[in-house]
C-alpha cells in the first residue's frame, strides 16, 4: 500500500500577486463606506472653512454704495488675527482699536498653550502614579478602578458647575484656606482654577491609557530585575518607563490635541467673554460667529487646525508616538541617527572582517 502523500502544489508568483490584489480590493470595499462618511462629516467642513477664510464679508461697497456678496479677500482675515490689522472704508488697513476681538488673539494663544503645557504635564505625573497603584494586586482593585473613572465620565458642563461652587467666594476652598481668594475674577487665580478642574477631570483618562501599557509588561521582567539586585527606582526608570512609553506617548498626544481646543470648561467656570483672563482660541471662534463674522471665524478655525496638525506631526515624527499600535511609528531623530551610525559601521567592514571578528 502506497502511503506517500501527493506533493503540495506551490502557488505561482502570479497567483500570489492576484490573491493580494483581491485581498486589497476587498479591504477597500469594506472601508469605503467609513471613508465616505468621514469625508462628508470631517473633510467637507475643513475644506469649506478654508474656502470661507479667503472670502470677503458681505456688506456695502464703499465705491458704489451697493450691497455686495463679498469676493476673494486673500489673506485679509489671517492678517486680521495675526497682526491685528482692521480694514477701513477706503480699503486701507490700520491697527485694530481696543475692544475689537482680534486684539484678544495673542492673549488667547498664550492661555491655550499655558493650559496645554501645565495640564498635560500634571496629568502625566498623576496619571502614572494612579496607573501604578491600579496595576498592583490588592483587595478591591476593581472597585478602585471604577471609582477613579468617575471624574472622567462626568460631563464637562457638570464638572465646571461643580468646581464653580467649590471656588465660590464662600466655597469649600476658601473655607479650608481661610483666605478670600477671588478664583473667578483674579486673572491668575482663574487660570489655576481652570487647570485644577481640568486635571481633576482628565487625569483618569491618562491613567487608563497608561494602565493599559503597564499590563502589557511581562511580570518575568521585574522578577529577573529583582534577582539581579535592581532597586524599585531602577526598575521604574529602566523597565517601566521604556516599556510603557508607546502607550504614554499616545495618551500625551490625545490629551495635548484635546487641550489645544479647550472651550467649555473656562467658558462655564469663568467667563465666555473674549477678553476673559482664561479665554482660549476656541472661545474667539464662537464669539466671532456670534457677531456674524463667519469668514474671519473660518480663518481662525483654520489657524487652530494648522496648530493642532503641527503639534500632532511633531509628536509623531520627532517623539515617535505610535498611534497605530503596530510598533511602526517613526523613531525619534536621535535614535535614527544612532541607528544610521551603526549601519554605517556595519557596511564599512568587509564580510571577511566580520567573519574574523565573530565569536
Amino acid at each position: 500500500m502506497d502511503t506517500t502523500r501527493p506533493a503540495r502544489k506551490v502557488p505561482s508568483r502570479e497567483g500570489i500577486v492576484e490573491a493580494r490584489r483581491k485581498q486589497h480590493r476587498n479591504a477597500a470595499l469594506l472601508i469605503a463606506p467609513t471613508l465616505i462618511v468621514l469625508a462628508i462629516v470631517i473633510g467637507y467642513p475643513i475644506v469649506r472653512a478654508i474656502y470661507l477664510s479667503f472670502q470677503a464679508d458681505k456688506g456695502l461697497d464703499p465705491v458704489t454704495g451697493l450691497f455686495t456678496q463679498g469676493g476673494f479677500a486673500g489673506l485679509e482675515h489671517y492678517a486680521y488675527w495675526l497682526t491685528q490689522r482692521c480694514g477701513t472704508s477706503s480699503g486701507s488697513a490700520i491697527a485694530c482699536p481696543p475692544g475689537v476681538i482680534s486684539t484678544d488673539f495673542w492673549p488667547a494663544v498664550g492661555n491655550t498653550l499655558f493650559f496645554t503645557v501645565v495640564t498635560v504635564a500634571l496629568e502625566i505625573v498623576l496619571g502614572i502614579g494612579m496607573a501604578l497603584v491600579m496595576n498592583r494586586e490588592f483587595r478591591g482593585r476593581a472597585l478602585v478602578r471604577a471609582a477613579v473613572l468617575i471624574p472622567w465620565a462626568i460631563p464637562t458642563a457638570v464638572t465646571a458647575k461643580l468646581w464653580q461652587f467649590i471656588f465660590a467666594d464662600k466655597g469649600i476652598v476658601n473655607s479650608l484656606l481661610h483666605t478670600p481668594i477671588q478664583w473667578t475674577t483674579d486673572p491668575w487665580a482663574a487660570r489655576f482654577a481652570v487647570i485644577i478642574a481640568d486635571v481633576w477631570k482628565t487625569t483618569p483618562f491618562m491613567a487608563l491609557l497608561i494602565l493599559a501599557g503597564l499590563q502589557m509588561i511581562p511580570k518575568d521582567v521585574y522578577e529577573a530585575a529583582r534577582v539581579d539586585g535592581a532597586s524599585t527606582w531602577q526598575q521604574f526608570t529602566q523597565i517601566t518607563l521604556p516599556l510603557v512609553k508607546p502607550a504614554l506617548m499616545v495618551a500625551v498626544l490625545f490629551r495635548t490635541l484635546d487641550a489645544l481646543r479647550m472651550y467649555d470648561l473656562p467658558v462655564i467656570l469663568i467667563s465666555s467673554s473674549s477678553n476673559s483672563p482664561t479665554a482660549t482660541i476656541s472661545q474667539l471662534v464662537v464669539e466671532d460667529v456670534r457677531q456674524n463674522h463667519f469668514n474671519s471665524a473660518s480663518a481662525l478655525s483654520t489657524l487652530i487646525f494648522l496648530l493642532i496638525f503641527a503639534v500632532a506631526f511633531l509628536m509623531i515624527r520627532v517623539l515617535g508616538a505610535d498611534i497605530t499600535g503596530r510598533g511602526d511609528a517613526p523613531k525619534p531623530r536621535r535614535q535614527r541617527r544612532q541607528r544610521g551610525k551603526h549601519q554605517k559601521l556595519d557596511n564599512s567592514t568587509t564580510p571577511k572582517e566580520r567573519t574574523a571578528t565573530a565569536p
